[in-house]
């Protein structure tokens, strides 16, 4: 029986209300939707957060990640009654790796994102950079409101590290956003691949949850009736 409980996990920057148009595109399908707001403060705190609302599931779960969000499910995917994975434009650390690491790594010669310097242990991104970098197909009035209600980024959830990666024991998939000016789509390639994940790709920019919900409802569709 295919999986009907979703639990949706936004990553840094921004906070749960982004994934309304996926929200919306999963309950008129009859899919019970939950979003999990990180605190974004500590990885360890933000998955702390997301088992709270998968264990309150009755039902075994299809746990999706937006971005940081990837670093985030990947740890509390853990919990028994996670079904399957799901990773949008996210992070795909294994165990003993952060975000950090994984950044790393990234290609110097692309796109960097506008990330300011810390204050006060926290990140925002240059706002006037942000629709471009972040969010280039959404429309400029809903960029401009997304750079205005930034939520600090603590240094301290970029910095944790993965004690077990639930991607090597749970099925996953990943949707690969090739205009993606904050994680580089070669990034994304090779994790997703790393991972020996079931990948989708769909031609937008790191905020495909806002601009293309359809697209990210229906890989969470397939994996919902796969899990």
């Amino acid at each position: 029986m295919a999986s009907k409980n979703v639990v949706l996990v936004h990553g840094g920057f921004v906070d749960g209300s982004g994934w309304e148009g996926v929200y919306n595109e999963l309950t008129k399908d009859s899919y019970s939707v939950s979003i999990v707001q990180n605190p974004t403060l500590s990885l360890k705190g933000d998955a702390d957060a997301a088992k709270r609302i998968i264990d309150s599931q009755g039902e075994p779960v299809v746990l999706v990640g937006h971005s940081y969000g990837g670093a985030v499910i990947t740890e509390a995917g853990n919990e028994p009654n996670v079904a399957a994975l799901v990773y949008i434009a996210a992070f795909v650390p294994d165990a003993g790796e952060s975000v950090n690491t994984l950044i790393e790594g990234f290609p110097k010669d692309g796109p960097q994102p506008p990330i300011l310097p810390p204050q006060d242990g926290f990140l925002f991104l240059d706002r006037e950079k942000f629709h471009n970098s972040f969010a280039a197909d959404v429309d400029a009035e809903s960029a401009a409101f997304m750079a205005d209600a930034q939520v600090p980024w603590g240094l301290d959830a970029l910095g944790g590290t993965i004690s077990e990666a639930a991607w090597r024991n749970k099925p996953s998939w990943y949707l690969l956003t090739t205009e993606d000016r904050m994680i580089p789509p070669e990034a994304q390639r090779e994790m997703s691949g790393r991972a020996g994940m079931t990948v989708e790709e769909a031609a937008a920019s790191h905020s495909v949850y806002v601009s293309q919900p359809g697209a990210v409802a229906e890989i969470v569709k397939k994996a919902a009736a796969a899990a």
